[in-house]
């Protein structure tokens, strides 16, 4: 058995080469860039109003005041999308501009509409009244202000979200280079296991498939449903994974079958492969049976995770996750830092990942509660919970008001 920390240099040493595609930004969402994107282009392109008003040479004001006042001829009118203003503007000229209109050449600032002493009248205005002076620069969007052509905008490694498809298409990157997505073939595995609603009391329905997969709506695999294994299904597990090896599937994923027991086999069925990397026991509750292989001269792995549906969610979420953001070149994941509420007690060599609940208090500290009900076939506290708490090995007595790593039950992309 060896330590969580191990394990996790293990499988960072294990990681997988996923290929490059490349795909339509528009399609981007959830997917990891594979090199450092640049903009081509200046954003905004030119200097452009930020409000409804009208464009002057702030020169033209510099003796103006309450007691000389000035009328600007109004030569006309620019709207966003126009074409820039090409007709030569004078002394005591102006033109009217719409907010995202390119303001002409010859003109530095912008008096918003609001502002604005028509002349003669507002319905049939010939020019404007400015009586005072008018500072330089004011309610302009520069030219590059936003991005400069060769920018670097997103960085390698980097999970797109919609922000990135706003920024992507505003830039006008039509298409960009990014890591395939892994597909990952998972197995349920046991004769209690079925698919049926309705189940005898001896019965277990098929739930870690199903959370498996909702995972993968929102996280960075592709799933595929290999059914259920039954007890004496070995050879047929071995039969999938020589299927595997060559083809698209990147990470085979079992649940269960995976401690000691009579009908236990997939350690034994994983060892009979060339690998390049093995573990099975990992100091960690729940999920201390969780295996590790990765097949020697592919780019293939297997993860054998324990059956009951907290060790399943537990393993997934600190073994296969951390893979995934290795494999495809994320940066490793960071925990945020809540305060304890309650005391708690464990075994000093052994890391505890603990179903918790965080809630703001009136400081707006972050307050962690550990829950009742942390066995490994619980739900109804995992259901109540809204993160992990990671408690290390090296110490066993976690007191109230302790500082504690947290992270969300799914994989947040770096909120904090």
């Amino acid at each position: 058995m060896i330590s969580y920390k191990n394990s996790l240099y293990q499988l960072k040493k294990s990681r997988l080469k996923i290929d490059d595609e490349i795909i339509k930004s528009n399609n981007c969402l959830n997917r990891v860039s594979s090199i450092n994107i640049f903009t081509k282009i200046n954003n905004p392109a030119e200097d452009n109003a930020a409000f409804d008003g009208f464009a002057i040479n702030s020169d033209d004001t510099k003796y103006l005041n309450s007691k000389k006042s000035k009328l600007f001829k109004i030569l006309g009118i620019v709207a966003a999308g126009d074409r820039p203003f090409k007709k030569k503007i004078k002394k005591f000229e102006t033109v009217e501009i719409m907010t995202g209109g390119v303001i002409p050449k010859g003109l530095n600032t912008i008096i918003p509409i609001e502002q604005i002493i028509f002349y003669p009248n507002k319905k049939n205005p010939r020019s404007i009244l400015i009586d005072k002076k008018i500072k330089k620069f004011q309610h302009v969007r520069f030219k590059g202000s936003d991005f400069k052509r060769n920018d670097l905008i997103i960085k390698k490694g980097t999970i797109l979200n919609p922000s990135h498809i706003l920024l992507l298409k505003t830039l006008g990157i039509k298409s960009i280079k990014v890591k395939k997505t892994p597909n990952i073939l998972f197995f349920s595995t046991g004769n209690e296991i079925t698919d049926k609603s309705r189940i005898s009391n001896w019965q277990v329905r098929n739930s870690n498939s199903h959370y498996v997969n909702s995972l993968s709506k929102s996280f960075l695999y592709n799933y595929k449903d290999g059914g259920i294994l039954r007890d004496k299904d070995a050879n047929l597990f071995s039969q999938k994974i020589k299927k595997m090896l060559n083809s698209k599937i990147d990470i085979i994923v079992t649940s269960g079958a995976v401690s000691a027991g009579k009908f236990d086999y997939i350690p034994d069925v994983v060892k009979k492969f060339k690998l390049s990397n093995y573990f099975k026991g990992v100091a960690i509750r729940p999920g201390k049976p969780i295996l590790f292989a990765k097949i020697k001269g592919k780019q293939k792995a297997i993860f054998g995770l324990p059956g009951n549906p907290i060790s399943s969610a537990a393993c997934l979420r600190f073994f296969v996750y951390p893979y995934l953001l290795e494999s495809l070149g994320i940066k490793k994941e960071k925990s945020f830092k809540g305060i304890l509420k309650n005391d708690f007690i464990k075994k000093v060599n052994f890391t505890r990942f603990i179903k918790s609940k965080i809630n703001t208090t009136k400081n707006g500290k972050i307050e962690v509660e550990i829950l009742k009900g942390q066995e490994s076939f619980r739900i109804k506290s995992f259901n109540k919970s809204n993160i992990w708490t990671l408690l290390p090995s090296g110490k066993s007595k976690f007191k109230k008001g302790n500082v504690v790593d947290c992270f969300f039950l799914n994989y947040s992309n770096k909120i904090f």
